[in-house]
């Protein structure tokens, strides 16, 4: 045994120390797994920080522009290339599907439920922006369905940014196109939500 150790250039372990040259490993094997759940942690911290700055941030300035903007002209930001002028919508995103509220409904609770499966596994940065901003966005929207009239799980969508030759929409909107357009660019490049690169 000794002899082929010395060929093979295995080092023979000092005699009484029962040293095992794979101990070494097994010992790293552990502390690999801490730090890989550590840093999943963290990026699920990142997600839910994205998420809730976007829902704030969308219900927020839904609540202020149903006080002071709706019953009310338009505001004009940019000329009329840009206005805020409050409508309800009973659709998705942009005013699209008015008579599939119920449906829409369910869609937004779906991808709540994806995202927090897919969240188990997340090792990535940029993915964890980019669901943060999906579930920002349809919390914020679902919200509206549950709370605002005409009932629940019917409720109009608060919506009151207005370009000019545009459908009308809100941050929520904005922030589910956001995220989904970073989901694309993020698979384009090969990126999983663990952080790993893959080649088609």
């Amino acid at each position: 045994m000794a002899e082929a150790e010395r060929i093979t250039g295995t080092p023979e372990p000092e005699p009484g120390t029962g040293a095992d040259p794979t101990a070494g490993a097994a010992a790293e094997a552990p502390a690999e797994a801490e730090r890989g759940a550590g840093r999943g942690k963290r990026r699920i911290a990142a997600l839910l920080l994205v998420a809730c700055v976007v829902y704030l941030l969308d219900l927020g300035s839904k609540l202020l522009v149903v006080a002071k903007l709706e019953n009310h002209e338009p505001i004009q930001v940019i000329g009329t290339l840009l206005q805020f002028s409050v409508i309800r919508n009973r659709g998705a995103a942009f005013s699209i599907g008015e008579a599939l509220t119920i449906f829409l409904t369910i869609i937004a609770a779906a991808v709540i439920l994806v995202i927090a499966r897919v969240a188990r596994k997340l090792y990535s940065l940029p993915w964890a922006i980019a669901l943060g901003l999906l579930l920002g966005g349809a919390f914020g929207n679902l919200t509206d369905r549950i709370f605002r009239s005409p009932g629940v799980f019917e409720g109009a969508v608060v919506d009151f940014i207005a370009p000019a030759h545009f459908a009308v929409f809100n941050l929520a909107d904005s922030a589910i196109v956001c995220g989904g357009i970073l989901i694309v660019i993020l698979s384009f490049r090969g990126l999983d939500p663990d952080g790993t690169l893959h080649k088609d």
